[in-house]
């Protein structure tokens, strides 16, 4: 699971060769939940209220770099870092 974000104690991570739609996983201790790319929605999984809305805070921030990063994790190419929120 390669991690492209880490903040405040939560792992934001792609998978390659994951199903679509385009998202990402977001993963919080015990907790996990996937966030589409497209509309940011909760697709499965649970968090916290809190950890919700900085996972979302961070996502509109770096929308266009988590499209690239799902295109280069469907072409199995290396992904990048992605600034944490600070």
């Amino acid at each position: 699971m390669p991690k492209i974000s880490e903040f405040f104690g939560i792992i934001v991570a792609m998978f390659y060769d994951d199903h679509y739609p385009p998202h990402f996983h977001a993963i919080y201790g015990e907790y996990k939940a996937t966030f589409s790319i497209e509309d940011f929605r909760i697709l499965e999984g649970r968090l916290p209220r809190r950890v919700i809305s900085l996972v979302l805070e961070w996502a509109f921030l770096h929308r266009e770099e988590l499209g690239k990063e799902w295109e280069l994790a469907k072409e199995h190419k290396p992904l990048f870092r992605i600034e944490p929120l600070e």
